[in-house]
């Protein structure tokens, strides 16, 4: 793999970590108006958003986001 190749492996990452933070992000709201934040489903969705973010400010640290 060249490292034109890496780098656009870690855009195209990123770029699904973004699609699956939206997801997240309105599964999160579609519960909120249902009015069950206080649901394991919620607490899940909240967890892996979390995750997401963290995952996404290490790329953007280094620089690797998409344009």
């Amino acid at each position: 793999m060249t490292e034109l190749e890496r780098l656009a492996a870690y855009d195209r990452m990123y770029g699904d970590l973004l699609r699956e933070r939206e997801g997240v992000l309105t599964k999160l709201e579609e519960l909120r108006s249902a009015g069950k934040q206080r649901g394991a489903t919620y607490q899940q969705l909240l967890a892996q958003k979390l995750t997401l973010q963290n995952l996404m400010g290490r790329f953007e640290i280094y620089g690797i986001r998409p344009e």
